[in-house]
């Protein structure tokens, strides 16, 4: 490998610099609504888990905690 041509480096610099200028006004917004997106989807799941558990509750189950087929063990 020679010498890096200095005038290549620039324009690339250059290309660089001006897309993320282009992309600046763009970019936290997009950003905050994906991350508002992720906390709402979390939420939506942790709400549906706990009603699903209340429901199986409600159904009649013993302990909705416990895994299935697990039996009690008597010492």
């Amino acid at each position: 490998m020679g010498q890096p041509d200095t005038a290549t480096m620039m324009k690339r610099a250059a290309g660089v610099a001006g897309g993320a200028a282009l992309l600046a006004p763009v970019a936290p917004p997009l950003l905050h609504g994906l991350a508002g997106l992720a906390v709402v989807g979390l939420g939506i799941f942790a709400a549906g888990s706990l009603v699903f558990k209340a429901a199986e509750v409600f159904q009649g189950m013993e302990n909705p905690l416990k895994p299935k087929g697990e039996e009690p063990k008597i010492p």
